[in-house]
């Protein structure tokens, strides 16, 4: 779904933090290798009973770490644009940088990225926000190899930081990725990149809870430039182990109405309470990136 390249002429020129955009939780979990190592940083508890059981933590790690569906191309399609992207590296396992989520990713960052750069260029009038994070594993080197691979992989279309990017003065500049990453050092090394993008999240299985959570953050007031809003229900051990015929997308499936509801109700914009970019599990399953996107024709109303 192209949607930037048909929003109404006056928001061409709103600043992307004042948009509503809609984002994929933990993006690259739809291809998790099952046969690869826990990580490290998983609770002590967890990694022994992988050790002890793995026939049955196996698959309940499998059903409570996939948030997603689908490649990144197809998210895309979709109308999400704003990847949550969870970078991590083996402890033994060469050189080759994967993405986590309890578990590693059967598929790399490179074939991810050059996955990204082919739909970019069949997309020309829409922007996409990377965010890195996590970085499991990663040495000074890994950082400088996967910049430095970023960087010749989309080259003109990185959009470095600037006072206010809009979507009209991104196409004049022949830019659409702007790159989000969680490491302050690399990113004072690297002005292509943009520092950390805040994600605000309830770390809770019911979805109530994460609506009170965003209503107060809201009411607080919205930081000046990007910030994440987000949907996802987060589960723990204690959770999992007394809902053993759960898994993450059930639990979605079902908390999904309210929290969609919610969605419907909020504006963008950078008045107190507006909203930036959405993101949910399963982006799918539902009209989430329908609803997120229909949030940004309320700006007309108040032009």
């Amino acid at each position: 779904m192209d949607w930037m390249s048909r929003l109404p002429g006056p928001l061409l020129q709103t600043p992307l933090w004042d948009l509503a955009i809609p984002g994929s939780h933990d993006s690259m979990s739809f291809c998790l290798d099952m046969s690869s190592p826990m990580l490290r940083s998983e609770p002590a508890l967890l990694r022994l009973l992988n050790h002890l059981l793995p026939c049955c933590v196996r698959p309940c790690v499998q059903g409570w770490s996939t948030t997603q569906r689908s490649v990144l191309s197809d998210q895309c399609d979709l109308g999400v644009r704003f990847l949550d992207l969870r970078i991590a590296r083996k402890p033994t396992g060469g050189a080759t940088l994967l993405f986590a989520h309890g578990v590693y990713t059967l598929i790399s960052v490179k074939e991810a990225l050059e996955e990204l750069s082919v739909w970019l260029n069949s997309h020309p009038k829409e922007l996409v926000i990377l965010s890195c994070s996590h970085f499991e594993g990663l040495t000074e080197r890994d950082h400088r190899d996967l910049v430095t691979f970023m960087i010749t992989q989309f080259g003109s279309k990185l959009c470095p930081p600037q006072e206010q990017p809009s979507l009209s003065s991104c196409w004049i500049q022949g830019q659409q990725l702007l790159v989000s990453y969680d490491e302050e050092q690399v990113v004072k090394e690297h002005p292509q990149l943009w520092p950390s993008i805040p994600y605000w999240y309830a770390d809770s299985p019911d979805p109530e809870k994460v609506i009170r959570y965003l209503d107060e953050r809201l009411s607080e007031g919205r930081p000046d430039h990007f910030f994440v809003s987000g949907l996802n229900l987060t589960e723990d051990l204690p959770f999992v182990l007394l809902h053993p015929l759960l898994n993450l997308q059930s639990l979605t499936l079902k908390g999904l109405p309210p929290l969609l509801r919610w969605t419907n109700q909020q504006w963008p914009g950078a008045q107190r309470g507006g909203v930036n970019i959405l993101c949910s599990d399963f982006v799918g399953l539902s009209q989430f990136c329908s609803i997120v996107i229909g949030l940004n024709y309320k700006l007309l109303d108040s032009t």
